[in-house]
C-alpha cells in the first residue's frame, strides 16, 4: 500500500517567508538566540553553503537559504535593502523584543502602545531583515480604528 502524499507539511500555512541571507548558518545560529527559533531541517552544498533550510518560530515556518550570486539570489546586504517586513505575533512583545536586541538587532521602532490596540516595535537583523513584533492588548472596533487612525494623521 502506498502512503498517501500531504498536500501541506505540518507546521507550514498557506504563506511561509523565505529569506536570503550572506552566512546563512550564522543567521541560523543568530535566529536561534534572537527569536528562539528551532532548526527543522538544513540542507549544505558541497561547496558548504545554505541551499535550503527551515526553521520554525512559534507555530510558523521560515525558510532560508544563502545568497547564489550565480543565480541572481542576493541578500539585503548585498543589494539596496529589503522591502519585506516579517511579522510576528507573540504572547509576550516586550520579553521577545528585549531578547533579539540583547542577541544583536537594531531597534528600527521602539515597542510602544499603538492606537489598533498593539503593543509594537521593529528590529533589523544583522542580516539586513526587519522584523515587527507584537502582542494584541486591546480588541479595536473597526468603526474605533478608523475614527483613531483620522485622529493619528491630524
Amino acid at each position: 500500500m502506498t502512503e498517501k502524499v500531504k498536500r501541506i507539511p505540518d507546521g507550514f500555512h498557506t504563506i511561509t517567508p523565505h529569506i536570503v541571507v550572506k552566512e546563512a548558518s550564522k543567521a541560523i545560529e543568530f535566529y536561534q538566540r534572537a527569536l528562539g527559533a528551532e532548526v527543522v531541517m538544513v540542507s549544505m552544498t558541497p561547496s558548504n553553503k545554505v541551499m535550503h533550510a527551515t526553521l520554525k518560530i512559534g507555530d510558523s515556518m521560515l525558510m532560508l537559504n544563502d545568497e547564489f550570486p550565480e543565480w541572481n539570489i542576493f541578500s539585503p546586504q548585498s543589494s539596496p535593502g529589503s522591502t519585506v517586513t516579517l511579522h510576528l505575533s507573540v504572547e509576550n512583545v516586550d520579553a521577545f523584543f528585549e531578547r533579539a536586541v540583547a542577541a544583536g538587532c537594531t531597534v528600527a521602532m521602539p515597542l510602544a502602545n499603538q492606537f489598533w490596540g498593539a503593543r509594537y516595535g521593529i528590529v533589523k537583523d544583522p542580516f539586513g531583515h526587519t522584523w515587527s513584533m507584537a502582542t494584541r492588548i486591546e480588541n479595536v472596533s473597526p468603526e474605533e480604528l478608523e475614527k483613531r487612525t483620522k485622529a493619528s494623521f491630524t
